[in-house]
């Protein structure tokens, strides 16, 4: 059933944890850009701190809290609530996704939705001009930009904060990556996408709940997106590595030959490439044979709803 309302912009966020700068968020999406967005707030198994309706209310703002069984992570999430935008506004003008913490600053989402108005882009995404973080993130993150081009050949230079048209939230819900990694889902989608530079905000109160291993496990997950690209390059430069060995190995021999080789020399040389050859023509084999398998895996649909506890709305509407 699809709600009898069709709100020009609804902004999809996760919460968990964090009821105090997702309430300063609300009344900062009202202050930026009036009472008519409404929120889709995915409260991420909070415990201690579940995000209720008061905080709507309280912003001036209509939409809905939806409570999650269980934490399932922020890009789960944030997939449940684009697949329920999906189900219950398909009409919704324009769609943004948004961290709750206030590194997303409102003001500058008109900027982020204005090249929508183009009919030839499906997807805006934020690319940042400036960010507000630790030396050693920034290391990590151009380190990981620079593997992933490696791996898979494309580049990624933005996060969750983008814009979409109804039919490119009807595309991602219906994409069983977008549970994996959103902006890696988003890359692959092969949406027509444009990127607008804006500048990232400090966090509206507390700490980020995303330590070390729990950033290096996200970009993993993005690389898992496009798991058949990185498996057919490894099982390239495998192979390449193999047929220099072989090449080593000829060459090692000829030496041998013709008298150049020094006592010892051919043997330790010649063992160690055979050792190489024979490592890296078991690991082509076996990238090759997983490259089968992901290409012919079975694609899951993953229902939103199973991980539903409880839907709150907030100046609820009449339902068809």
């Amino acid at each position: 059933m699809n709600d009898m309302l069709t709100p020009s912009l609804v902004v999809v966020t996760p919460v968990y944890e964090d009821v105090e700068a997702s309430s300063r968020l609300f009344k900062e999406l009202n202050k930026a850009l009036g009472p008519d967005v409404y929120i889709v707030a995915v409260d991420d198994g909070s415990v201690r701190q579940p995000v209720d309706l008061a905080s709507l209310h309280a912003a001036g703002l209509h939409g809905v809290v939806i409570r999650l069984k269980r934490n399932v992570g922020h890009q789960r999430a944030i997939a449940i609530g684009l697949n329920y935008v999906a189900d219950h506004l398909p009409d919704a003008a324009r769609v943004v996704v948004m961290d709750s913490d206030g590194e997303d600053l409102p003001e500058t989402i008109k900027e982020l939705i204005a090249p929508l108005k183009q009919p030839d882009i499906d997807v805006v995404v934020a690319q940042r001009k400036s960010r507000v973080e630790t030396l050693r993130f920034r290391a990590f993150y151009v380190v990981y930009k620079w593997l992933f081009k490696l791996l898979t050949g494309r580049k990624i230079s933005f996060g969750n904060f983008m814009a979409l048209k109804p039919a490119a939230v009807k595309r991602l819900a219906a994409m069983q990556e977008l549970w994996i990694h959103v902006a890696g889902c988003a890359l692959t989608s092969k949406l027509r996408m444009a990127t607008c530079p804006l500048d990232r905000g400090p966090r509206y109160a507390g700490q980020s709940k995303m330590n070390f291993v729990g950033l290096a496990l996200h970009g993993f997950k993005g690389l898992m997106v496009f798991a058949e690209d990185v498996l057919v390059r490894v099982g390239i430069a495998c192979a390449i590595v193999a047929m220099l060995s072989v090449a080593g190995s000829v060459a090692a021999v000829g030496l041998k030959l013709l008298g150049f080789a020094t006592p010892g020399w051919f043997s330790v040389a010649l063992g160690i490439l055979l050792l190489v050859f024979l490592q890296t023509g078991a690991l082509t084999l076996m990238t090759l044979m997983l490259t089968g398998v992901v290409r012919g895996g079975a694609v899951t649909t993953v229902a939103y709803r199973d991980f539903v506890d409880t839907v709150l709305h907030a100046r609820p509407v009449v339902s068809a």
